[in-house]
C-alpha cells in the first residue's frame, strides 16, 4: 500500500539513485554497479531477495540498447542469478521484464529485469485470501545479507563505473 498510495519521487530512480554516490548505496538498496548496468533490491518485492538488474543508460526498450549494453545487462542478470542461488539457496528463479505500462511496468521509462528467487512451497494463502504479501525479512537486513554476495559482481577489472552528472 505504501507504493500504491505514496507519492512518486520526481525523476527516474534508476538514473538518480546510482548518481547519489557510494554513501547512499545501502539506503537506495544498490547491491553492485558496473559500467553499463547495476543491481538493486526491489523496494516493493514479490518475494524476499527480489532484485532488479538495470541498464545504466535511460532506455525504455531492449531495442534501444547497444549490443554492448545488451550483453552487459544480461551478463549481470546471469551473475545475479548465480549470486541469489548461493546467497539465499534459491531453488528456482523467475526472471522477466515488463516492457511498457500496459505490460505491468511501474517504471516503464527505464527498463529493468526482475530476478525473483523461489523455493518449493513458497506460495502461501495470504496473497490469495487477503491480497497481502508476507516478507520474512526487512529490506535493510536483506541488503546486509546480499551485499557481500553481489560485491564481487561489481565493476570488473579494467572497467570503471560510469561517471554520472
Amino acid at each position: 500500500m505504501e507504493y500504491i498510495r505514496g507519492t512518486r519521487e520526481p525523476g527516474c530512480i534508476f538514473c538518480d539513485y546510482p548518481a547519489e554516490g557510494p554513501d547512499k548505496r545501502r539506503e537506495r538498496l544498490l547491491l553492485c554497479e558496473r559500467t553499463d548496468a547495476f543491481v538493486m533490491l526491489n523496494r516493493y518485492p514479490f518475494a524476499s531477495s527480489h532484485v532488479m538488474v538495470v541498464p545504466t543508460r535511460h532506455v525504455s526498450d531492449l531495442g534501444e540498447l547497444t549490443p554492448e549494453e545488451h550483453a552487459a545487462l544480461f551478463e549481470l542478470v546471469r551473475a545475479s542469478c548465480g549470486a541469489l542461488r548461493v546467497a539465499v539457496r534459491a531453488e528456482g528463479l523467475n526472471v522477466g521484464l515488463n516492457l511498457g505500462a500496459a505490460a505491468g511496468a511501474s517504471i516503464a521509462e527505464h527498463l529493468h529485469v526482475h530476478v525473483v528467487p523461489r523455493w518449493r512451497g513458497d506460495h502461501n494463502f495470504m496473497p490469495v485470501l487477503a491480497d497481502v504479501r508476507v516478507m520474512p525479512e526487512a529490506l535493510d537486513a536483506t541488503w546486509e545479507h546480499l551485499e557481500p554476495f553481489f560485491r564481487p559482481l561489481g565493476a570488473k577489472a579494467g572497467a570503471r563505473p560510469a561517471k554520472r552528472a
